[in-house]
This record gives C-alpha cells, sequence and structure tokens, in this order.
C-alpha cells in the first residue's frame, strides 16, 4: 500500500466540488476509524449567500473570509495528533487558492496572493487526498434535492467552473496521494457496502495517483 501507517492514524482528506458528498464520506469514515473530522465552516461564513446572488461584489469577502477561517482550523490542531490520531477533513488547504481562482479579478487576485502569504504558515499535508469526481448533472441534481437556502442562487454556469477548476488541479496533483473515485453510481450515505469496497480500494493502493469508478449494484 502506498500509505506508509495504519489508515486509523492517517489524515485522509475528502475534496471534490460542491455537493458531491465530501462531508458524508468524511462522517462515514470518521466513524469507521473512530478518528476525529475536520469540517469546512460553510455555514458560518456570512458572505456566502450574498455571493451566490451577487458574485462580482461579494467575491472578495466570501473569499477572505475562507481563508480566514480555514486558517485558523488548522492552526487549532494540535499537530503531534495529527500523527498519532486519525483525522479525516472534508477539504484540503489548497482549495482556497483553488477558488480565488475563479472567484477573483486579477486586481483582486493579487491582494488576495499578499495576504495569503503573510497569514500562511506551514500547513500538514494529509496522508491520503480522495477526489469525489461526479457528473455536473448529477451534482446539480444532489444540490436541489438537499435545497440549503444559502444555495439557492448557485447556478449551473458558476458549478461548471467549480468542476473544471477541480478537474484541472487534480490532473496536475502530485503533492499526496490520491485516489480519484468516480461517484455517480455509488452511494456512500446509503449503502455502506460503497464505503467498504473504498477502504478496499484504498488499502490496495501500488501508486501515488490512482482512480476508481466501480459500479456497486445493491
Amino acid at each position: 500500500m502506498v500509505i506508509q501507517k495504519p489508515l486509523d492514524q492517517c489524515h485522509i482528506a475528502i475534496e471534490g466540488a460542491i455537493g458531491v458528498g465530501k462531508t458524508t464520506l468524511t462522517h462515514k469514515l470518521a466513524e469507521r476509524f473512530h478518528a476525529n473530522t475536520l469540517l469546512e465552516d460553510v455555514d458560518d461564513n456570512p458572505f456566502i449567500e450574498l455571493f451566490y446572488q451577487d458574485p462580482s461584489r461579494h467575491a472578495m469577502s466570501v473569499q477572505l473570509s475562507f481563508l480566514f477561517s480555514r486558517l485558523k482550523q488548522w492552526q487549532s490542531l494540535q499537530q503531534p495528533n495529527l500523527f498519532t490520531q486519525g483525522l479525516i477533513s472534508d477539504y484540503i488547504f489548497a482549495k482556497d487558492r483553488l477558488f480565488a481562482n475563479i472567484n477573483l479579478s486579477d486586481e483582486e487576485l493579487i491582494l488576495y496572493e499578499q495576504v495569503a502569504a503573510l497569514a500562511c504558515t506551514d500547513i500538514a499535508k494529509p496522508d491520503l487526498v480522495i477526489y469525489l469526481q461526479s457528473d455536473s448533472n448529477v451534482v446539480m441534481q444532489r444540490i436541489r434535492q438537499r435545497n440549503l437556502r444559502m444555495e439557492h442562487g448557485l447556478s449551473e454556469d458558476y458549478l461548471h467552473k467549480v468542476i473544471e477548476a477541480y478537474e484541472q488541479f487534480f490532473f496536475r496533483y502530485q503533492d499526496t496521494p490520491l485516489l480519484v473515485v468516480q461517484t455517480d453510481h455509488l452511494n456512500f450515505s446509503a449503502r455502506d457496502e460503497d464505503v467498504d469496497a473504498l477502504l478496499v480500494r484504498i488499502q490496495n493502493m501500488r501508486s501515488n495517483t490512482e482512480f476508481w469508478a466501480e459500479c456497486i449494484v445493491s
């Protein structure tokens, strides 16, 4: 296996576009490994709903709010525990720059980069990143089904941009072991056997970047 320590002692980060199921899988894996969780504070961002309604006006506000929220979370971690007790997170810190590149104008991005360079200290990398990949139509359907008020203004065009940005980011990603999981026919929330199969797939990883698209029929 590519990962050099027991899975229940690892930091496993779940990533993917809005609505792809990151938090659901985070909780499932945390239950399996009796691990701590690190969850993105989307609901606490006072600008996210305004951003979906008027992106150009509120992009910088939402971006800086996320940056400092994520930074505060990571700095609050007890770093020694990160290597002795399992941690499952529903994001990686690098996603902040990914969204900054999508949302900010060139001038705003320059200012953001200056702030981020001053604020960010060394962030421990995960032992494994699981990138949940899904078709944009499937993701939009999931978003509509969960019917969160703050996401009512989220457009299909913006979702396409986010998914494309993730695809490009993880196409070049080499920082940690990476498992790309195609989720259109998986249901980690309702089917424990899908979670079982994912864990087997992780344990069978033999290279730093691998892809899994197995379809499990209930």
